[in-house]
């Protein structure tokens, strides 16, 4: 009898371990005195060895963006070399944009379902209400997997040579032009209000359905200024039909060799960039969390990844667990702010 209740009391994770020991101790009838916290972590011990060791004996599940994303491309990725470092199937599986937070947050965190997903994941709860999620309550980061950045473009006829020329043209006309944008919400959009508000100038933002047809209208002049990534414009760029003002990246990226930052070409401080993650739901056991990222890394640095990810216009980063939910507080706050202020609202 007395073994039973004790097993029972085992699964009762929300009792303090002295608690249960006085109650064992009064079950035992004081015959029998258990060093209950100490028999507790060396359970905890075996426990999180075992899961580590176990995992995974069965398929994982990548939830991702539809097909053709940015998410589904780095979805795809890590599920190739986590396959094969794993020794498991990892099977990517797209779903709308719209319930993928809410999805990953819902399932088991037995580490068999993960979300590969961007910046979107923490910045949506700011662009809607009624958010069925919370970011950093709900996911246990995994790492940051990569990142990608934009480009100031204009069109030739703008006579802006540079971040300190555009600044001074829209200034001298407010409101006179006008810069291209993808989704309400999209890095070309905030990277444009970003500029905005750092920059104390008034462009007017003209929406697409999509960044393809905002680069087309760019490029024929029916629009003057954009924010778009370096793999949708930087042919553009070097065939001289746009011209680049600089990367929105703080620091020079290898994404786009010999071109200026804009914050050092005239806005100190500038930074707007895309950032890829991995996640696993809230609860997720440590030991799991530390696995995944342990195959990860060395698979996003090796050779060959960061080749391929160079050439689809993304940097490899591979950071801690850690370094991921730092990355995602500062992004929050920052970017946070800049939507609360520019009353940006997702349609």
């Amino acid at each position: 009898m007395f073994k039973t209740r004790a097993v029972a009391f085992f699964n009762v994770r929300a009792l303090p371990c002295d608690s249960v020991a006085n109650v064992l101790t009064r079950q035992s009838g004081g015959a029998v005195r258990l060093d209950f916290c100490a028999v507790a972590l060396a359970l905890t011990f075996v426990s999180t060895g075992t899961i580590a060791q176990a995992y995974p004996v069965r398929p994982i599940r990548i939830v991702t963006a539809p097909v053709g994303a940015g998410n589904d491309f780095m979805a795809r990725i890590i599920a190739q070399g986590l396959t094969a470092s794993l020794g498991q199937q990892l099977v990517v599986d797209n779903r709308p944009a719209g319930i993928l937070g809410e999805l990953v947050a819902k399932a088991p965190a037995d580490g068999y379902t993960l979300l590969a997903v961007g910046s979107v994941l923490w910045l949506t709860p700011f662009l809607q209400d009624n958010v069925a999620y919370d970011p950093v309550k709900d996911f246990s980061p995994i790492a940051v997997t990569s990142k990608s950045v934009n480009l100031l473009v204009v069109h030739p006829a703008l006579a802006a040579n540079s971040v300190k020329d555009l600044i001074a043209i829209a200034k001298t006309k407010p409101g006179q032009f006008n810069y291209a944008t993808g989704g309400t919400g999209s890095s070309n959009h905030l990277a444009g209000e970003l500029f905005k508000s750092m920059a104390g100038v008034n462009l007017v933002r003209i929406p697409y359905k999509g960044a393809g047809p905002a680069v087309n209208d760019l490029l024929s002049g029916q629009v003057q200024i954009m924010f778009p990534t370096t793999a949708s414009a930087l042919q553009h760029v070097k065939s001289g039909r746009l011209r680049t003002l600089g990367v929105t990246s703080l620091k020079p990226t290898v994404l786009a060799p010999g071109l200026p930052t804009v914050a050092e070409s005239g806005l100190p401080g500038y930074e707007s960039i895309v950032i890829y993650g991995l996640f696993a739901p809230a609860k997720t056991p440590p030991a799991i969390v530390k696995r995944l990222n342990a195959e990860l890394v060395p698979f996003l640095k090796s050779e060959a990844t960061t080749e391929r990810l160079l050439n689809a216009g993304v940097e490899p980063v591979a950071s801690t667990p850690d370094e991921l939910a730092t990355t995602m507080a500062s992004e929050m706050s920052r970017l946070g702010k800049l939507i609360k202020e520019a009353r940006i609202r997702a349609q």
